[in-house]
């Protein structure tokens, strides 16, 4: 047969195409795969092992078109036709295991990830085991901040939150799910026969010699339990003030702002949208060892060396309110508190930043004008907040093109109307590639609008202003507004008008 009459595609997120009475396994073993390429099923075929694929294909009876794809192509759909493998082999497992069994091998489970043995070099043999310490590798691997686990009607599946989307990993039975389920319990310190109600749990896995801790939550659906993994971050894992991607204004600002020695900064924002980064960010460019910084945090997203971090816990009373009062107790120059929830701990804060002490915290508001009137509603004083608020940085994270294949794109005539958008700006638009991992998106950039405390915000706040107002004068003063800065972002060619919108162009 002629080499040259074989079709080549490149750079395929390709996946495995199931034909009855073939010995998948036996195909995948000598190089042979399956899978759809535009709707047409073909033979894939590696030139490394072409004769091996030959001699398979001799012995089947299939008439499909041959195909060569790139290396990378290739590997991924090798390596999807073997997760399929893997889970027959889980399926066979559980269905010969008696619950005795299962249990040791949770507690052999246990004990390998509690000996913190490091997962890459681990000979442990059991189809489970591997597969567990897979997602952790994957996780890291692909930049992950969360592993989700959800179990459906019929079938589960495994997703990653990759730059703050969820990016399907792989569909597994769903029996292997509960028993991956049971096995991350296990870890965590959960009672795996408890399935009626929420779990909480933590764990540390050492991937490639370094340490990972893991927040677990479990919560029972439906059709049956779903875990959520958040992957907790080192004070290696930290961003600069530049890595932020914050404007170089923004920056100076900020900069001018930690320069104080007391008061209070605000950094507001939906869940997701960088807010802890952002603050550890900053206790990063004021810690010193002349200071003391202590901070409460639920959870504990960072661990940092250099100050001391307490963690929520609201079984034994410690709340954000009351590990303030005691925290204050302790000498402290800078304080941060992960987010500020009630009355309570609002008052606290103010108080400590009027009493000589550098304040750092969140509120889920979704721009910096609406931060204070929060504070007016939860009952604190106008004149505390003119007092003690330094400033209010509301933060969004808009995720970047892929520059490897991003593709240029029209500007559609209602955004050139509505927010005066030139037609013949160079947009783009995603398309993926195995660069991207074939998202079409690759790292985000923090956007941001800062708020700064001054004389003539101070008199609109005791003239008991709206929000609105109170932003639209700062607007006019200068503040460049979040959606002026995602607008740049997609002008020049950095997002697209899709993830803009989705950021919160028209918020």
């Amino acid at each position: 047969m002629q080499l040259n009459n074989i079709a080549e595609f490149f750079d395929l997120d390709l996946y495995p195409e199931i034909i009855e009475n073939i010995d998948h396994d036996l195909c995948v073993k000598n190089s042979l795969l399956f899978t759809k390429i535009d709707d047409k099923i073909y033979t894939i075929l590696t030139k490394e092992k072409l004769s091996d694929g030959f001699n398979m294909l001799s012995k089947l009876q299939v008439s499909f078109p041959m195909a060569f794809v790139d290396n990378d192509s290739y590997e991924r759909l090798y390596h999807r036709f073997l997760e399929i493998k893997t889970d027959k082999e889980l399926s066979g497992a559980i269905n010969e295991e008696s619950e005795v069994e299962l249990l040791d091998e949770e507690i052999s489970l246990t004990d390998f990830l509690k000996n913190s043995s490091d997962i890459l070099t681990s000979e442990e043999s059991a189809p489970i085991i591997k597969f567990v310490n897979s997602l952790f590798y994957q996780a890291v691997k692909k930049g992950a901040s969360d592993i989700h686990i959800e179990t459906h009607e019929s079938r589960g599946v495994v997703r990653f939150r990759v730059d703050g989307v969820l990016v399907r990993h792989v569909d597994l039975d769903k029996n292997i799910i509960s028993l991956v389920v049971s096995r991350i319990k296990v870890i965590s310190n959960l009672d795996i026969s408890e399935k009626r109600v929420p779990q909480d749990g933590r764990t540390q896995v050492k991937i490639a010699g370094k340490g990972l801790d893991i927040r677990v939550s479990v919560l029972p659906t439906y059709h049956g339990e779903r875990v959520v993994m958040r992957i907790l971050s080192e004070s290696s894992d930290i961003p600069t003030l530049q890595m932020l991607g914050f404007s170089k204004s923004l920056t100076e600002d900020f900069e001018k702002l930690l320069e104080h020695s007391h008061g209070m900064i605000l950094v507001t924002g939906p869940t997701g949208s960088g807010k802890s980064t952002t603050l550890h960010t900053f206790l990063q460019l004021v810690a010193t060892p002349d200071k003391n910084i202590i901070t409460i945090e639920d959870p504990v997203e960072y661990k940092a060396e250099n100050i001391n971090q307490i963690q929520v816990n609201a079984k034994t009373g410690l709340t954000f309110s009351a590990g303030l009062r005691s925290i204050l107790r302790q000498d402290p120059d800078i304080v941060m508190v992960g987010e500020i929830r009630d009355k309570e701990t609002a008052e606290i804060a103010i108080q400590a930043a009027l009493t000589g002490h550098l304040m750092l915290s969140t509120l889920h508001t979704n721009n910096t004008a609406a931060a204070i009137t929060r504070l007016v509603d939860m009952g604190v004083d106008d004149f505390l907040i003119s007092s003690s608020l330094l400033g209010v940085l509301a933060q969004r994270l808009a995720r970047k093109l892929c520059n490897s294949c991003k593709v240029r794109a029209n500007v559609p005539q209602d955004i050139v109307v509505e927010y005066g958008v030139s037609e013949d700006a160079a947009v783009y638009e995603p398309r993926g590639c195995k660069e991207c991992n074939f998202t079409g998106f690759s790292g985000r950039r923090a956007v941001g609008e800062l708020l700064i405390m001054d004389d003539e915000l101070k008199i609109m706040l005791k003239d008991k202003m709206t929000d609105f107002e109170i932003r639209e004068a700062m607007r006019k003063k200068g503040m460049r507004l979040i959606r002026d800065q995602l607008l740049d972002l997609y002008i020049e060619g950095e997002s697209s008008l899709e993830e803009i919108i989705r950021v919160g162009l028209k918020d």
